[in-house]
């Protein structure tokens, strides 16, 4: 009786162990995707920006070519 559930928890310790490795594994993958979405998020904000920018540019030629073309 006692062997069996010095076995038992012998198997719960370990399984515990299999589980906290797997989680911290789950942790620094989670803590890895959150830093690529940053970089991503601001890759992001920066081509709006870019974009914005590039229309005030095509904004301005076409006023331009509508004043020249009276």
């Amino acid at each position: 009786m006692l062997d069996r559930l010095g076995s038992k928890v012998s198997e719960m310790l370990r399984q515990f162990g299999v589980l906290k490795e797997e989680n911290e594994k789950f942790r620094n993958e989670l803590m890895t995707l959150k830093a690529e979405r940053e970089i991503k998020d601001q890759e992001i904000a920066r081509l709006f920006q870019e974009n914005s920018n590039k229309d005030m540019e095509i904004e301005a030629i076409v006023s331009q070519i509508e004043s020249m073309l009276g």
